[in-house]
């Protein structure tokens, strides 16, 4: 995938880092993205659960230097680690002040990750008075993690495993929860991802609100398959297509294009308040900044 990012032009972020950190031996299978991945923007990764636990400066520090990162999202995941068997779900406030604390002298972005469930426009709003200025939404629609805890609680016969199947829809759905951010941190770098499957819905991404879009599984699957190629020459092939069929020279205009929100999305905008009208004004902001 690393080979893909640096063929295509594109961010890659690598998986938790927490492994790594805790054990030297493992570093190399992080490093490698970066010595193959040399001129895009590398993300790292680490959990908000791990900075409640103790982690700071020296730990995010290690992290960004293991794969000369620019920049290092903190992933929250509080619905996977509630109904993971071993899980840790430790979140409080102090986890924000205390990263708002270290990125003072961390030298990088940290980019507040969500990681299926997507963030409400009260986290971002709460974020935002803190300092904090890019946002990774994840929302739901993509990869369920409280899924994979409950296949994993149910081979373990861990008792979480019957509650996880009430909760396995839960979430903000990843277009949802874009307007709810963008709404609160009309200036904030927002990447739109959970659930993006093709160029189309990267392009519909785009136009939403979001200044990058971020997606795994199909990546994963067609590296895997031997068809990374193919499949980013399509997925972009299709983002252009959007775009012309828009009436979008480029991805600036794209962002401002004309749009119309109904059905589901329109019905939960409604219900939270967020005005529609001056919504669609706000969303075609252009931000340059992607990490360098």
């Amino acid at each position: 995938m690393a080979e893909l990012a640096s063929k295509f032009r594109i961010a890659i972020g690598v998986g938790s880092q927490r492994a790594a950190i805790e054990r030297e031996d493992l570093r190399r299978s992080f490093a490698v993205v970066r010595e193959v991945a040399k001129d895009v923007p590398v993300i790292g990764n680490v959990g908000a659960p791990q900075i409640a636990k103790g982690y700071g400066l020296k730990e995010l520090m290690a992290a960004v230097q293991m794969i000369e990162a620019d920049a290092i999202a903190v992933h929250f995941n509080p619905a996977q680690e509630v109904f993971q068997p071993e899980g840790e779900p430790h979140y409080g406030l102090s986890i924000l002040d205390k990263l708002s604390d270290v990125s003072k002298d961390l030298g990088v972005p940290i980019i507040l990750k969500e990681t299926g469930c997507g963030f409400s426009r009260e986290f971002v709003r709460l974020a935002k008075s803190k300092g904090f200025t890019y946002f990774d939404v994840e929302g739901a629609g993509g990869t369920s993690w409280v899924a994979v805890e409950m296949i994993r609680g149910v081979r373990r016969g861990n008792w979480k495993a019957e509650a996880a199947k009430r909760f396995l829809d839960w979430g903000i759905p990843t277009a949802a929860s874009i307007v709810e951010a963008r709404s609160e941190a009309p200036d904030a770098f927002i990447i739109g991802s959970g659930g993006i499957r093709n160029g189309l819905d990267a392009a519909k991404t785009i136009a939403l609100g979001a200044d990058a879009v971020g997606l795994a599984l199909p990546v994963l699957k067609a590296a895997e398959s031997g068809r990374g190629d193919e499949f980013f020459k399509v997925f972009i092939f299709e983002m252009k297509v959007a775009a012309f069929l828009s009436g979008s020279k480029d991805l600036r205009q794209l962002k401002a294009a004309p749009l119309v929100i109904k059905g589901d999305l329109l019905n939960w905008l409604t219900q939270r308040g967020i005005d529609l009208s001056t919504y669609l004004k706000m969303r075609g902001t252009t931000h340059e900044r992607l990490l360098r």
